[in-house]
């Protein structure tokens, strides 16, 4: 006997057809292509960036005779670098883009042509400076505009949505060195939403994520990237591992949620200061007081810093690797506030790696590798609110599959501690996200 259909039950929403590979074999070429450029430009700004560092932080000073990471040479380089990056946001056409504090990872508007030079160079100074600032956003707002613009110009008649869904993929890709955290962003992003494509989700990732495999196919031929940060390997995991993962996560969520707060106010007060002449430079000497007080490991993105702190984990004091992560936190703060151009996702992993390591100074009992990985998931919750970028960033610094699980786990409470509160990022009036 057949059960009756409640009226009022609604009825389930039709499976998309499936597209055909008529539609989606053109796009391989125009995926390729972009992922190819876009690493390119992306390792190109990079390169000039280490170069113009390897200048101000190496052979400046020694030319010199100065110490390269005395106090006072950090705090001259920070705020000098506030005044470079300051003029050329003044003097740039349209003002060398929008208010970085607004900007999320990807997924913002096409900048216009004429804006693209002068982030690249706000950015490369950024860079090469020291500030505590990584490239994601301002290389994926670059590359997502010069996509858009040539693909416009070279094929008229493809969707305009699709130079920048290309391209974001392609960047983050050729970023992390694989194409899963693209793949995993683009997922996310069309959560909820309208599909580009009438079919499947692996229908709408096609492109996306060919474009993503090959900037980071390029990525790894061309630089070989390694996020591997060589803790000791991390056997199977006991209770003492899970209890430790989430005491971390939501421990490091919870002090990151702090600068998160802040993040307004802080921003408001350099906004007050009214000239990027005023506000970068006096961010700059802010935050070489902060690299005196941190030392020369807080400076810069941290990407090379945190390899180094993990290179010896019982090497330094609990109290020690509690200075770098407030620190650390502290200037990643300051340069999102003041205007530098860049992202907060790679200061924030130093962030947590810090914290992670401060924990296991804190309580031997606490492995190394789980503290790492905890403790980068819990910053990088509060930062980003992206599951997807915190838990495939947390699992790809430490080699081991059995961390996936426990950072699975510890995730559900530290998302508990920061979903539906402000996030790291601003509206265009200065107030914060939720």
């Amino acid at each position: 006997m057949s059960t009756p259909v409640d009226a009022a039950t609604p009825p389930a929403p039709p499976t998309p057809p499936p597209v055909s590979a008529r539609t989606l074999l053109p796009l391989v070429v125009p995926a390729v292509v972009v992922g190819v450029v876009c690493s390119l430009l992306f390792l190109g700004l990079s390169w000039i960036a280490e170069r113009l560092q390897d200048v101000l932080w190496e052979d400046l000073p020694d030319a010199l005779g100065v110490g390269g990471y005395s106090s006072l040479w950090i705090i001259v380089m920070l705020t000098l670098t506030g005044v470079a990056v300051g003029l050329v946001i003044w003097k740039a056409p349209g003002h060398a883009g929008p208010d970085p504090a607004t900007m999320g990872l990807g997924g913002e508007e096409p900048l216009p042509p004429y804006v693209l030079p002068g982030l690249a160079v706000a950015a490369a100074l950024m860079l090469a400076g020291g500030p505590s600032l990584g490239p994601e956003n301002p290389i994926i707002a670059v590359n997502v505009g010069l996509m858009f613009w040539l693909g416009r110009k070279l094929l008229p008649k493809a969707p305009g949505a699709l130079w920048p869904n290309l391209a974001s993929a392609a960047t983050i890709g050729a970023l992390f060195g694989t194409p899963i955290a693209a793949a995993l962003l683009v997922s996310e992003a069309l959560a909820g939403r309208p599909m580009p494509l009438k079919g499947s989700l692996w229908d709408n990732l096609f492109g996306p994520l060919l474009a993503a495999a090959a900037g980071a196919l390029t990525t790894t031929l061309v630089a070989s990237p390694s996020f591997d940060l060589g803790l000791a390997p991390f056997g199977d995991p006991g209770w003492r591992d899970l209890l430790a993962s989430i005491v971390v996560a939501c421990a490091a969520a919870a002090l990151t949620m702090v600068a998160v707060y802040a993040f307004p106010y802080v921003h408001g007060a350099f906004r007050r200061l009214g000239h990027p002449m005023l506000m970068l430079p006096v961010g700059g000497l802010v935050l070489g007081l902060l690299g005196v007080l941190g030392g020369e490991l807080t400076l810069f993105k941290g990407l090379e810093e945190v390899k180094e702190i993990a290179a010896h984990p019982d090497g330094r004091s609990a109290g020690s690797f509690a200075l770098l992560a407030v620190v650390k936190l502290a200037a990643l703060l300051i340069a999102a506030s003041c205007g530098f151009r860049g992202g907060r996702i790679f200061p924030a992993v130093f962030v947590g790696a810090a914290f992670g390591l401060f924990a296991h100074a804190l309580v031997p009992d606490v492995n190394a590798s789980v503290g790492v990985a905890a403790g980068v998931l819990g910053v990088l919750l509060a930062v980003t609110r992206s599951g997807w970028v915190s838990l495939f960033t947390a699992a790809v610094l430490v080699a081991s599959p059995a961390i996936i699980a426990l950072m699975c786990i510890a995730s559900l409470p530290a998302w508990l501690l920061v979903t539906g509160r402000p996030q790291m990022q601003l509206s265009e009036d200065g107030t914060a996200l939720r």
